[in-house]
């Protein structure tokens, strides 16, 4: 019985260093969380200093959220933990691909090749709101760019057929960014039809009015 004891003892300490491990990474997780959304809020603003100090924090808290997890690889693979670090991904790439800068490889942030894949779909969807913040100013050039990269991403993904136990459900973010890329693309060819219809119209005007002006001379 004392040696039943031993043993149970030695389990229940354990138990207690995994709980521990396990609340600490909820923190970090969800402080990376909100870092990485920060970051993309203040790319959209244009705000490049906030954005750069929240992804330099956003890496320390990566950083310090793997190594916390070093002895515990079932949690480091746990969904928050993944999840934590997709938002990572797509805060990185999302800054990256607005600012027109080079993009940084699953290597460089240090991630599963499915958590990058992940993060990479879910920028799509920051991509087509950056977009529709350019429209509401009228058309722009640069709302082509950001459409080719949503297309770019797509085409990426789409050849990822794996099962999703590989790709941590891939195919379904897949979907959802064919859906989101549509809409955008149709919100863009209005826009620029609308574009083209207010340039007709000024032309129009112009003539009506040059005409008018042509005539007030004539009869002078």
């Amino acid at each position: 019985m004392h040696k039943l004891e031993q043993i149970t003892d030695r389990i229940r300490k354990a138990f207690d260093a995994r709980t521990t491990a396990r609340d600490h990474a909820l923190a970090l997780a969800r402080q990376l969380t909100r870092a990485c959304s920060l970051a993309i809020r203040a790319v959209h603003r244009e705000e490049a200093d906030t954005m750069n100090a929240h992804l330099q924090e956003a890496r320390q808290l990566a950083n310090t959220l793997r190594n916390s997890l070093t002895s515990y690889p079932d949690l480091f693979y746990a969904g928050y933990t993944q999840d934590a670090l997709k938002e990572f991904v797509e805060a990185n790439v999302t800054c990256a691909l607005i600012r027109n800068e080079p993009l940084q490889t699953p290597e460089e942030l240090v991630v599963e090749p499915s958590t990058y894949l992940n993060g990479l779909a879910e920028v799509v969807g920051e991509l087509r709101r950056r977009s529709l913040d350019i429209l509401r100013h009228g058309y722009s050039p640069e709302v082509e760019r950001l459409l080719g990269i949503m297309d770019d991403i797509y085409s990426i993904m789409v050849t990822m057929d794996y099962p999703d136990a590989i790709t941590n459900g891939l195919r379904r973010q897949t979907d959802l960014a064919r859906g989101i890329i549509e809409k955008t693309r149709g919100d863009i060819t209005f826009s620029l039809r609308g574009e083209h219809l207010a340039q007709a119209i000024s032309r129009l005007s112009d003539q009506l009015n040059s005409s008018q002006a042509d005539g007030q001379e004539g009869k002078g």
